[in-house]
């Protein structure tokens, strides 16, 4: 994969940018512009280079129809905004495009097309639509790490048609799981948390040969509990997978990995109830777990002060409502606090959503965007869009 900063001599170029700009909408006005501030750079330094640029991306999931409600006219407004630079929505159909027809005015510099998802061609990763897309263009740049574990036609078929090269936010997120994952400075710990261990069975496995610990949070300890012995009262779990928990502990042991869990917890008889600490053995038939105690948060910070590298992917409770927010809140704060003596790379909607909550977003080393692709990474999968590009 050859990176962006490699290109010279540029000028005038056109530049097919793809980028994720999903952000969350609420009457067509945009909730969290994480997702468009982390792409900026790459934007700057083609911006810097006197490119012309032409993005490519989507909102939502229109399941290729035209969905007024799903436009990226809010996008393109708040990129205007952020980069100082008029950012010119095309709405034309794309087979009706050509390269005179989109910079039109020699003073454009940087252009939107319409939400690619509106063409049912993209999703089928179709090869003439591909070859379509690559014409409008003379170098492609994929800077939607995000988007990489999709085979779309935006994201992989495009480069067999275009000189095709990473972005600067695409090389970021590669080389902070790279670090975690195969440039490890060890003692490593992992904390995962989440509603559903099957989801995260195959992470879990990819890395317990290079981790030294994993610490299992969230809705997915009350399994471990319960495969334990321990009653978990009215708490979500799922059901017929002692099997898998076996195999996870047995793995464990046979590549010195060790798997921690809670020992004491945060109950409450309802989501939004009040948040009481219990023992583990005090959990009554109708308390639901949902959040660790203190106990559970000594230990979790006592690994944390022998580990040189953090992964943290999911919650540690039920942060939605702020009497269960505790755990997360503690450990994010402390993580944090280790400052340079600890590498820290944090994953996932949920677990974005708190440190923003707390807003120390920019004290960890890196935070990804990603979900699906963040999670394949880790599982050892090979990205469509990370493949095509080397």
């Amino acid at each position: 994969m050859i990176s962006i900063e490699k290109l010279e001599n540029i000028k005038n170029k056109k530049i097919l940018l793809r980028l994720d700009l999903n952000v969350p909408l609420k009457n067509t006005v945009i909730t969290d512009t994480n997702r468009i501030d982390k792409i900026i750079p790459t934007l700057n330094f083609l911006l810097k280079k006197k490119a012309k640029i032409i993005i490519i991306s989507h909102v939502g999931r229109p399941d290729g129809k035209i969905i007024k409600e799903l436009s990226l006219e809010p996008i393109s407004l708040c990129l205007k905004e952020k980069i100082k630079k008029n950012v010119k929505l095309i709405k034309d159909n794309i087979f009706d495009l050509n390269e005179k027809k989109i910079f039109c005015n020699p003073s454009d510099e940087v252009v939107l097309l319409e939400n690619i998802r509106f063409y049912p061609e993209e999703e089928a990763n179709d090869e003439k639509f591909s070859e379509k897309l690559a014409s409008l263009g003379e170098i492609y740049v994929n800077d939607a790490f995000s988007c990489s574990h999709r085979d779309h036609a935006s994201i992989s078929k495009i480069t067999k048609y275009i000189p095709s090269y990473g972005g600067i936010q695409i090389y970021s997120e590669v080389n902070a799981l790279n670090k975690i994952t195969k440039e490890i400075k060890k003692p490593v710990t992992c904390i995962i948390g989440g509603s559903k261990i099957s989801s995260k069975i195959n992470i879990i496995k990819n890395l317990i040969p290079i981790f030294n610990n994993i610490i299992i949070v969230g809705a997915m300890a009350n399994n471990i509990l319960k495969y334990k012995g321990f009653k978990i009262g009215n708490s979500i779990y799922e059901k017929n997978l002692n099997f898998i928990i076996d195999d996870i502990f047995s793995f464990a042991k046979n590549n010195n990995c060790k798997i921690s869990f809670p020992i004491d917890v945060r109950v409450g008889k309802e989501l939004n109830g009040n948040s009481t600490e219990k023992e583990i053995l005090e959990i009554e038939n109708d308390d639901m777990i949902l959040d660790v105690g203190s106990k559970s948060l000594n230990n979790i910070k006592k690994i944390i002060d022998d580990s040189s590298t953090i992964l943290w992917n999911g919650p540690l409770g039920y942060f939605e409502n702020k009497n269960f927010l505790h755990g997360s809140s503690e450990v994010a704060k402390y993580i944090t606090k280790r400052g340079d003596k600890i590498f820290s790379v944090v994953g996932g909607g949920d677990t974005v959503a708190v440190i923003n909550l707390l807003n120390i977003k920019n004290k960890f080393n890196f935070v990804s965007t990603a979900g699906g692709a963040f999670l394949e990474y880790l599982e050892g999968k090979v990205l469509p869009g990370i493949k095509a590009l080397n």
